[in-house]
């Protein structure tokens, strides 16, 4: 017998209010920066024949397809669950930023790497003209991006803080990747720009294009580092990640107080979208308990832990003997130990 109570509807869920707007207002302001800075920098590639202008050029219009490709993320991960999808959407808005971690590397890396490598072998020459428009389009873009940034920040910062979890340990555990991705990107814009005010800079200074190809490998390779960190944060939240290890541990503790249980068996948690939830557990009721009072344990355990946890979405509750041997090898296979009866977490 295995108690279910899921009570909370997908589009009552965090992923239709507040935070999914502020994610979009995020990503729109930065899409509107982007279009802007990648047509100035195509000019001004074109222009000064730069290869860290043409680099940044690439970076700006893989970043503005990107945005686009976050935009659609967000759009799509907020449907509410059907027939077919019982437990939403929420987890295609991973594949739409995993996508943009592709992007990032294929449309702005390599072009960065064959513009530099063709510099470096003479195969292109950079022009020495018009580099007061050079370094005005990089001091605009500059300002557009340091904006963009900002709300980026102001984001991730204001959700760190709602999590109370320091900035670097938020990026490591969430599961909401739209705003990160945009911090990333903004991030290695405005790295990307100093390094190409700098190849264009020294190029004009020494005469040599050395410095400019220099400059469009280096702007390759920190895409190429974005692209993959950006991966990595998608990829575990494909696979399917733990939720907050301090919800873990409650979830656990809450179950082993409650009075109708012995011992907690197993626990496993499972993140399937922006804020949302799966919590399933085995629990050994005491024997002395009639079906009728377990199940009405399992109802009232889990409207406890979505009242505690709004980031819960579903609950699943099986009743099983502990000293069965195949689950107790399960449990060893994935903690390394068992489960204590009223374990409150470690």
């Amino acid at each position: 017998m295995a108690a279910q109570s899921g009570g909370q509807e997908t589009e009552g869920r965090p992923d239709g209010g507040g935070p999914r707007d502020e994610s979009l207002l995020t990503v729109a302001l930065a899409f509107a920066a982007n279009l802007g800075i990648a047509v100035a920098k195509v000019v001004a590639a074109l222009i000064t024949g730069s290869a860290s202008m043409a680099a940044e050029a690439a970076h700006s219009i893989a970043d503005t397809f990107n945005e686009v490709l976050l935009l659609v993320g967000l759009r799509r991960s907020g449907r509410p669950a059907d027939r077919r999808h019982p437990l939403g959407y929420g987890k295609e808005r991973y594949i739409w930023t995993l996508l943009v971690a592709v992007a990032i590397f294929g449309m702005g890396a390599l072009f960065s790497y064959y513009q530099g490598i063709e510099t470096l072998t003479g195969h292109r020459r950079a022009a020495e003209s018009g580099t007061v428009v050079g370094y005005a389009v990089l001091a605009v873009a500059f300002v557009l991006e340091a904006v963009s940034w900002q709300q980026a920040v102001r984001q991730v910062r204001a959700a760190a803080r709602a999590e109370d979890l320091p900035l670097r340990a938020y990026i490591r555990r969430t599961d909401e990747p739209t705003s990160i991705s945009v911090l990333l990107e903004d991030s290695a814009a405005l790295i990307g720009l100093v390094i190409a005010f700098g190849g264009l800079g020294l190029h004009q200074l020494t005469g040599s294009a050395t410095w400019d190809a220099v400059g469009s490998l280096l702007i390759g390779v920190l895409l190429t580092a974005v692209a993959l960190v950006l991966g990595r944060i998608n990829l575990n939240l494909l696979i399917g990640s733990q939720a907050d290890p301090r919800i873990v541990a409650d979830v656990r503790a809450r179950l082993g107080r409650a009075d109708e249980v012995e011992w907690v068996v197993d626990i496993v948690t499972v993140t399937f979208g922006a804020d949302r939830v799966l919590v399933c557990a085995r629990l050994d009721f005491r024997d002395a308990l009639t079906a009728a009072e377990v199940e009405r344990a399992c109802v009232r355990m889990a409207r406890e832990l979505r009242d505690a946890h709004e980031e819960i979405d579903e609950v699943f509750l099986e009743p099983v003997p502990r000293d069965d041997p195949e689950l107790r090898e399960r449990v060893i296979a994935r903690y390394g130990r068992t489960l204590r009866p009223r374990d409150s977490g470690a």
